[in-house]
Order: structure tokens, then sequence, then C-alpha cells
């Protein structure tokens, strides 16, 4: 086995993925793709970790703290920064990144679960993690219902973060904490300093968690689009005929033959191709450029011949019926058969006066 084929360290691993974690929170744009691979990568080298630890029986529920030695007390936190890292990691939809969040969640679980099994978690903590266990899905570090007792336990969670910060800054900036030369007991200190924060932190993401659970469920569900065969569309279309052949599709004729030939109705008054009626030629060309334009297959004028051509308009009526053409003086007969009509017609009248043949008003 070759020096490239042997397994790396546990040390070297964490080594690695705690330089790689470092770049991602200097990082000033988390859009960029860099960022993205800087995170996946950190996020192996963390996961690799708990691979190894596991391998290794690094920790075991039957030991306490004082059985852990110095060196080995940053390895408790490589389940934190896993989730930590995968509450960075974006979601292209609200489906995945329930996922993700459900993962950082279980993350979250089993590093307070190794705390508690080594009985590092003070009073306070071992209380909020009994809470979360009860109802983890709706678990918030506000134990309080009234908005004054929720501000006031919200200003004592913020005043705990910042003293634990300011401690951990003094720690690390005073050379008794440094890691190679300083004083074990206080280097061990520094890294129960830093869980003790971790644990603070941890509690606040799995609400933070929570709360954005709820505004997931609420995010509408996307529709998924099937594929419409051709079978299905011709089905379709066979199930918009009745029985006669006319179809409720007044396209179908017209995308078919794509002809503008043949009757516009059947002879129960069913139209048997599409058409728009315009009052002119001129109208249609100018109403072209409209917006929601539809465009006509034929004028007024149009319809009206193609409508007379087979037989459908009866002419006559109207003001022409009332002229009466000029009589004719030469033609004797018709003269007189004329005069006749009219003097019958007047006789007609004396004989039946206006209201005559009305008798319902008669008492």
């Amino acid at each position: 086995m070759t020096m490239a084929e042997e397994p790396r360290s546990l040390k070297s691993v964490f080594k690695a993925a705690e330089l790689m974690r470092t770049v991602i929170e200097g990082a000033r744009d988390a859009t960029l793709d860099q960022y993205r691979e800087d995170l996946a990568q950190a996020l192996e080298l963390y996961q690799e970790c708990t691979r190894i630890i596991s391998n290794i029986s690094l920790f075991s529920p039957n030991e306490g703290l004082e059985d852990i030695s110095t060196s080995d007390i940053p390895y408790l936190l490589v389940n934190y920064h896993v989730a930590e890292l995968l509450q960075k990691v974006t979601a292209p939809s609200p489906q995945e990144r329930k996922t993700t969040l459900n993962a950082a969640r279980e993350a979250y679980e089993r590093f307070l679960h190794l705390l508690d099994d080594y009985s590092i978690l003070s009073a306070a903590d071992r209380k909020q993690f009994s809470e979360y266990n009860d109802h983890p899905a709706t678990f918030s570090t506000f134990g309080a219902a009234d908005p004054a007792g929720r501000r006031n336990i919200k200003i004592a969670n913020y005043k705990a973060e910042k003293e634990l910060r300011a401690k951990l800054n003094t720690m690390r900036n005073s050379p008794h904490y440094l890691e190679e030369g300083g004083d074990e007991e206080a280097i061990r200190e520094l890294y129960l300093t830093n869980i003790a924060f971790c644990t603070h932190m941890a509690f606040q993401s799995l609400e933070g968690i929570n709360r954005e659970m709820e505004v997931l469920a609420r995010a509408p569900v996307p529709l998924v689009p099937h594929a419409v065969s051709v079978q299905d569309d011709e089905r379709r279309r066979r199930s918009s005929r009745d029985d006669d052949g006319y179809s409720e599709r007044l396209d179908s004729s017209w995308n078919t033959l794509g002809s503008t030939r043949g009757p516009l109705l059947s002879k129960e008054g069913k139209p048997l191709r599409p058409f728009t009626l315009t009052s002119s030629r001129q109208e249609l060309q100018q109403g072209v450029f409209r917006p929601g334009h539809n465009l006509p297959t034929m004028s007024i004028d149009e319809y009206l011949e193609e409508e007379r051509r087979r037989g459908n308009i009866i002419e006559g009526g109207g003001e022409a019926s009332m002229r009466q053409p000029e009589p004719d003086e030469d033609d004797i007969e018709k003269a007189d058969a004329e005069t006749m009509k009219a003097r019958e017609w007047d006789e007609f009248k004396e004989a039946n006066p206006r209201g005559s043949g009305n008798t319902l008003n008669r008492g």
C-alpha cells in the first residue's frame, strides 16, 4: 500500500475541515460557485471525521468527561459543525430545503446526545434538552407565552451568547490557552467553554429550524406537469363530437381541412366552420394591429352573398314593397281592372266601418 492510499488520521482530516470552515465564515458572497464548492468540501471533511470516530470507537457511553483526553475534546463538536454547515446549504425547492433542515436537526441531536452521555450539559441545558425531546417540532427557547416574558428570555439569551463570545475571545488571546505550549488545564477549559457556546447556539438553531419549517409548510406545492399522448388528445376530440358528427370545437374543420369552402350552417342552424363577421374589408384592415384582434373570415356583404347563393334569404318586403309601379295608360284592360278593384274596396269599407268587428267592449 502506497502512502497516497493510506487512510488519513482523524487529526489531519479535522484540521483540514476546521481550516475550510474558517474560509467559509470569512466569505463575503455566499452566491459564488467557489463558496458552494468550499461548503461541500467542508461538509465532506467533517463527515469523514464522523466515520473515523465511529470506526475507532473514540467515544463510549460508559465513559465520563474525565475519561476524554484534552486533545480529543474538540472532536465532540464534529456533529455540531456538520449541522451548522448544512443550514448554510441552499436548496432549489421547499421540499429539498426541508430534507436539508431535517439532516441538520439530526446532526444537532447527535451532538447534544453525546454531550448528555458525558454529563457535559449544564443544568439549564439539560432542562432545555428535555423540553426539546418532549416536543422537538414545536420547541422554542422562549418558554413564556406572554410578550413581556418572551422579551426577557430573548434578552437573557442574547446576554449569555455575548458573554460566552467575550470569554472565548479573551481566552484565545491569552498565552495560557494556546494549544501548543500552553497550560493543559487552561486549554481544556478553553475547549469546554467553546462547547458551552456551541451548545447554546445549537438550541437557538433548533428553534430557527422549527420557524423555517413552519414557513416551508405554507409554501405552495409545485404542479407536476404530465405528458399528454396523441391518443389521449384524439380521444378527447372524438368525445367532444355529437352523434351527427357536429363538434363543439369550431376550429376542428378549419384546422383539419384548412378550407373556407362549403356551407356555413347545417340545416339545424349549427355552424359547420368558423367565421367572424365584420362590417367591411376596410375595418378588417384597420383592426389588424389592435390588441386582442381576431382575424375575421369574411365581411358581412360576403356572408349575405353566401347565404343568398344558398337560398337562405327571402327577398322583398321593407321599403321597396311600398313603392307602386307607374300605371301603363295604354293598357286599358289593366286600368279597368285596377278601377274595379278600387271601387270594390271602397264599397267594403262603407259596409264595414272601422271598429265594427270589435265586440269585446260593447255593453
